[in-house]
């Protein structure tokens, strides 16, 4: 019998090759060339399924799940299977290597399986720098010589769309400069969705870049790498060099003596911030675009790279989604019910303090402490009733709005998780910002400065009441357990007392 773990390992397979399968459904070539590529493609991904599924079974036949054997060979067939993904990334390049970037960042997968695709989140077959150089001369104009005191004609970062080199302006300025060749994307257009797309427009991208930086203008921990316009076309991004490491690399934070925990906490209030107040999102946060720089407030700031999908949240969604972080944290069932049902999801209301904040919607254990086993029992009851056909239309019946905010934040659980911060970190700062989301609506007439005042004002109110409310339900819980305690534990010293009294009766009346 195989184990859970093949299902979610084949998922991964599922997860990257899906996306491309049903595109192609809709797809119009631009030549006999991109129709075979097409095929080609689909027929490698078609093979590593079928291949991975026939390891699975095969390698793990007749083994009982609970034996040193069987996870030992299980451990062998999830590397052997993640290295095939990885090499079927690299080859169908594209989609498929922004699809396994995800999927490295996933929590339920085979930790065989995020290690070994954690190399695509920067690191893929590189283009020859012949092609590089032809894409500069066309867009600049001018040969890489005349425009750089050096250029380095090795990636720093290879990715699924593009790739980024270092080089130094004449003036001396450490640039980075994102480029891909025109060529390589001619299947992509129709072969993929609207946000693929997106990160073939560099220009959209760097105004990306400095709504961003505009946003963010005021705080000292976040950097946005400034562009550079005249070297900046729909083909060629050329931005700031800043130095820094990945977020997650908890080796490099601690040899810097940087606290782990403290840069997962600012990095949820980072996007806490784009979502709840400014309501323009980076959509795509995987450790290889956040880096912590050593410069900065406190001893560190955050560089947010690559800023080609973004989305501008509507503002009805984003009061909306401010006020269903309020009803999920205080857990007011009726809320939430009218809040899915403004989302288009009112069916499966119940489900959305699972998904977001991992309690039940009539859980009983205080905020971020986990369900209780009660609560999971009826849980996995719920979910059973559930079918395909359900999530299918749960998925499809959310904004798109919706849909990139839970990539995000599934994205942003995952780094904060190996950074070791706690739930209640990541609960308490959407609560916070959604909060002050909330204020922002008030008195839209007054001057920029008193509006920033007052809504800041409003916002830390809401937010101090908020965590009032939290203190005093979770005080009645702990009060409500201990109580439970001490009735257990009074029942037990009572039986045990009875229990001595019959002993030493006994005892007398037999002397």
């Amino acid at each position: 019998m195989v184990s859970k773990f093949p299902a979610k390992a084949t998922a991964a397979f599922c997860l990257i090759t899906a996306g491309c399968f049903s595109s192609q459904a809709n797809f119009h070539p631009f030549s006999d060339s991109s129709v075979c590529e097409g095929i080609l493609r689909s027929s490698r991904a078609i093979c590593s399924v079928a291949i991975t599924v026939a390891d699975y079974k095969y390698s793990l036949y007749g083994l009982p799940n609970d034996c040193d054997e069987y996870r030992r060979l299980l451990s062998e067939v999830h590397l052997r299977s993640a290295k095939r993904l990885l090499k079927l990334c690299e080859i169908n390049k594209g989609f498929y290597v922004k699809a396994g970037q995800f999927v490295s960042s996933l929590r339920q997968i085979p930790k065989e399986y995020s290690l070994t695709l954690s190399s695509l989140q920067d690191q893929v077959v590189p283009y020859d720098f012949k092609v590089i150089k032809e894409v500069l001369v066309s867009n600049l104009g001018q040969d890489p010589s005349e425009l750089f005191t050096w250029f380095n004609e090795q990636p720093i970062a290879a990715a699924s769309i593009a790739q980024v080199h270092h080089a130094m302006l004449k003036d001396h300025q450490e640039v980075a400069i994102k480029f891909f060749p025109e060529f390589r994307f001619l299947w992509l257009v129709s072969e993929f969705t609207e946000a693929i797309s997106l990160e073939l427009d560099f220009v959209q991208e760097a105004r990306n870049f400095e709504t961003m930086s505009n946003n963010f203008r005021n705080n000292k921990f976040v950097r946005i790498p400034r562009i550079f316009w005249d070297l900046t076309t729909n083909q060629v991004l050329t931005m700031q060099f800043c130095h820094g490491q990945k977020v997650d690399d908890v080796v490099f934070l601690k040899g810097m003596k940087i606290n782990p925990e403290k840069v997962a906490k600012k990095l949820l209030e980072v996007f806490a911030e784009m979502i709840f107040i400014h309501g323009f999102l980076h959509g795509d946060p995987h450790p290889g675009n956040i880096l912590v720089s050593i410069e900065g407030q406190g001893g560190f700031s955050l560089v947010l790279l690559d800023h080609g999908i973004c989305k501008k949240l509507d503002e009805e969604f984003r009061l909306e989604y401010c006020q269903l972080w309020k009803a999920l944290i205080l857990l007011d069932s009726r809320k939430i019910q009218h809040l899915a049902e403004r989302f288009g999801v009112g069916k499966y209301y119940r489900y959305l303090p699972i998904i977001f904040s991992g309690r039940t919607i009539d859980s009983k254990s205080g905020i971020g402490k986990g369900m209780l086993v009660e609560e999971q029992k009826k849980m996995k009851q719920h979910l059973k009733a559930l079918e395909m056909e359900d999530i299918s239309s749960f998925m499809e019946s959310l904004p798109s709005n919706f849909l990139i905010i839970l990539r995000t934040d599934e994205l942003l659980r995952s780094t904060v998780s190996k950074l070791g911060a706690s739930k209640w970190v990541r609960l308490l700062t959407y609560g916070k910002y959604a909060s002050l989301g909330l204020s922002l609506k008030s008195n839209p007439c007054s001057d920029l400065t008193s509006l920033a005042l007052y809504t800041r004002l409003i916002g830390n109110i809401e937010y101090i009441l908020l965590r009032l409310t939290i203190g005093v339900t979770n005080l009645v819980l702990w009060m409500e357990k201990l109580k439970r305690c001490l009735n257990k534990f009074y029942g037990k010293m009572s039986a045990a007392g009875k229990g001595m009294s019959t002993m030493f009766f006994n005892i007398y009346f037999k002397m």
